[in-house]
């Protein structure tokens, strides 16, 4: 178990931590800061999910630097970002700042790509993220930051940077979904 996959392991462990702060009625009140009331639990799972979603570039930095890339590390790494991903959407359904259909839209895409991942590795062969894929989880985590932070700073001046940029992710989802089945229907066909 080399570096980049620790780190890319303790992505996942996170992910019950920030579950906890953004769903578990903490009586921690809210903060009001530049015109945006949060709950104080939303904000510091907010920052758990940030910290989380570090550790994406820092685990492939790692990876580059140290010549440490595994096959491991290439299926392990994108699972634990449809991970967080996935239990953020969640989180933001339950708390009614997303719509849920949206959200379904970006976990099917999710579940699909990791179905062929899967078929892939069966056949011992392993696909690693496009260039458009990781601009599609760069999206989605800026998306899903500015919801999990009820829109801070942007709601002081009206401005809803959270609803644009979770349109961007989820258009930039479809896209590099269908780019991605084009790139790889080989193996779909294989597997028939």
């Amino acid at each position: 178990m080399n570096l980049p996959n620790k780190i890319t392991i303790s992505r996942i462990f996170l992910i019950p931590l920030f579950m906890i702060f953004m769903l578990v009625p903490f009586p921690f009140g809210d903060i009001n800061f530049l015109g945006t009331t949060l709950p104080l639990a939303h904000l510091i799972g907010a920052l758990i999910f940030i910290f989380a979603a570090a550790t994406d570039w820092l685990d492939g930095y790692y990876a580059r630097k140290l010549n440490l890339i595994t096959n491991f590390g290439k299926f392990l790494d994108p699972l634990a970002d449809k991970l967080l991903i996935t239990a953020a959407l969640i989180a933001l359904v339950q708390l009614q700042l997303l719509p849920a259909w949206i959200a379904i839209i970006i976990i099917s895409r999710e579940f699909a790509v990791t179905g062929i991942r899967l078929i892939a590795a069966g056949d011992g062969e392993v696909i690693a993220a496009s260039q458009l894929g990781k601009l599609k989880t760069v999206a989605q985590i800026v998306a899903i930051s500015a919801l999990l932070l009820h829109n801070w700073p942007f709601q002081a001046i009206s401005l809803p940077f959270d609803m644009i940029t979770i349109w961007i992710a989820t258009i930039l989802t479809v896209l590099s979904g269908v780019d991605y089945f084009q790139k790889n229907k080989h193996i779909l066909l294989k597997s028939k």
